[in-house]
């Protein structure tokens, strides 16, 4: 029996905000110092009166605005109540009836295309404190330094059908959010959550939903939807019924697990705040959100292939590392400026495809390749996109040979200095003069009589191995083109 998915996510998000949602305590839920961000409001100590932070609320619309969300013009606080230890006041600020953004969504890329899915919320609440549990499990503590952190939330319309999609969901709207310094949505330190709603059935109609939290990973998510659509339809086929709860997700057994059953809205008991003031936002503040939203992932990935003309693998490396997007356009400038210094004469639609290709290759794998894993931002590397520029210049026009341009980016990298510096101390300009390649040509075929016999055979793998000899014997600074254009002529 083939059964049908219906998926839908409930996305949390902590904002990049100096200070927490309702009061002056720093925002920093990753102070190892536990309970050192607190103060009598984010505590929930009787008497204290929550300040909202505007800072936070225009993030939000920000967020709410780039994902082609209507922002709600009168919109309000209420109280969510349910006790937990970590809950300090016993209920959570948070927004119900009338959240801050609504009916926005957010294309994804799928294998038979773009496919958009429906945003039917995003609202703005405070985060909760962190549970500590004893390794015995005798007892557990709580740190309050994450309480009043300003949480994002983001729900979804039920468009998902797999663990793929919501893959993909997940991390463009991570992309996204980085883009606009709204979060950083790192799921491992806990800045983004995600939390899985999902049903099977075998026809249009909606079947019993299953809620999956507890996933540290975008891709645990992907894992758990593809679990669960397994075992709910195992669970149909043995006519068996499929319990409304929620699930935790096992990272070691790549399995979720019952935790409680689900709560309803209801059980909630949401009333307006009554120590926050309902916010009427007008013109100003619309205005104030959209001058906050720059380029978006969507929007460079077409500039970038419209201007720079890079195929799709390049564009995408460049788009998901914003800064090395950032670094390869600052590279592209300088090296186009040295370009028309240099080299006039030659019309720039003639070569400019080819220069950002060069560029694109060297920064997404030598450049990524020295970097390696060091967490060194680009603003830091000694090799200056000025360099880099010239550097790229000058291989597109042959002045040093493929073999020698990784010996020369390596010093560059190391050292800072400049291409040229570099080139002259270590004699790495390539040699096209016919004469000298000739002269090592001469010798490659005199020294390796059993290479030309195979050549003249017809094993081509031998003519590559003469031009490796050539670069050799020139150490590196011969036209390998015009090198092997020289042994085929000399042989035949």
């Amino acid at each position: 029996m083939v059964y049908r998915p219906t998926i839908g996510l409930e996305i949390h998000a902590q904002l990049k905000t100096q200070t927490k949602l309702f009061c002056r305590s720093i925002n920093n839920p990753f102070e190892k110092e536990p309970n050192l961000h607190v103060c009598p409001i984010c505590l929930g100590h009787p008497g204290t009166l929550p300040v909202l932070n505007e800072e936070a609320l225009i993030k939000t619309a920000v967020a709410g605005e780039a994902l082609n969300c209507k922002i709600t013009s009168r919109t309000f606080f209420e109280r969510k109540n349910y006790f937990y230890p970590d809950i300090p006041k016993g209920y959570q600020i948070s927004q119900y009836q009338s959240p801050l953004c609504e009916n926005g969504y957010l294309d994804i890329k799928t294998e038979t295309g773009i496919k958009k899915i429906r945003i039917t919320r995003i609202h703005l609440e405070e985060d909760t404190g962190k549970l500590l549990h004893s390794e015995d499990g005798q007892y557990s503590l709580v740190d309050f330094n994450r309480a009043g952190v300003p949480l994002m939330e983001l729900v979804t319309e039920p468009d998902l059908t797999s663990g793929v999609e919501v893959q993909a969901f997940a991390e463009e709207l991570r992309l996204t959010l980085r883009y606009l310094g709204v979060s950083d949505a790192d799921m491992e330190k806990g800045q983004m959550r995600v939390e899985v709603n999902i049903s099977i059935s075998k026809d249009e109609n909606l079947g019993t939903k299953v809620e999956i939290k507890n996933l540290n990973s975008i891709r645990a998510a992907a894992q758990s939807v593809d679990f669960e659509i397994a075992r709910q339809a195992k669970l149909l086929e043995a006519e068996e019924s499929v319990v409304q709860e929620t699930r935790g997700w096992n990272e070691n057994k790549r399995e979720t697990f019952s935790q409680r059953v689900k709560e309803g809205s209801a059980d909630y008991r949401y009333f307006p705040e009554p120590d926050l003031p309902p916010l009427n936002l007008g013109e100003d503040f619309i205005k104030k959100v959209k001058a906050r939203i720059g380029e978006l992932p969507r929007q460079r990935r077409d500039r970038f292939a419209k201007e720079y003309r890079l195929g799709g693998e390049a564009i995408e490396v460049l788009v998901q590392n914003k800064k090395l997007g950032d670094f390869f356009e600052q590279v592209c400038s300088e090296m186009i400026a040295w370009d028309k210094i240099e080299h006039a004469h030659r019309p720039e639609e003639e070569h400019y495809p080819e220069l950002f290709k060069i560029a694109s290759n060297f920064l997404i794998n030598d450049l990524q390749a020295l970097l390696g894993s060091e967490e060194t931002t680009y603003s830091d590397l000694k090799i200056t996109p000025h360099h880099l520029g010239e550097f790229v210049v000058r291989v597109f026009h042959k002045e040093i040979s493929s073999s020698n341009a990784t010996t020369l980016l390596g010093t560059m990298f190391e050292t800072g200095q400049e291409p040229s510096q570099i080139i002259e101390e270590q004699d790495l300009g390539q040699v096209s003069d016919l004469a000298e390649i000739e002269k090592a040509v001469v010798a490659v075929i005199a020294e390796n009589e059993v290479a030309v016999r195979d050549f003249k055979a017809g094993k081509e793998a031998s003519l590559q191995f003469l031009v490796g000899q050539v670069m050799a014997k020139t150490k590196g600074k011969a036209d390998p083109g015009l090198a092997r254009d020289i042994i085929k002529k000399s042989l035949k």
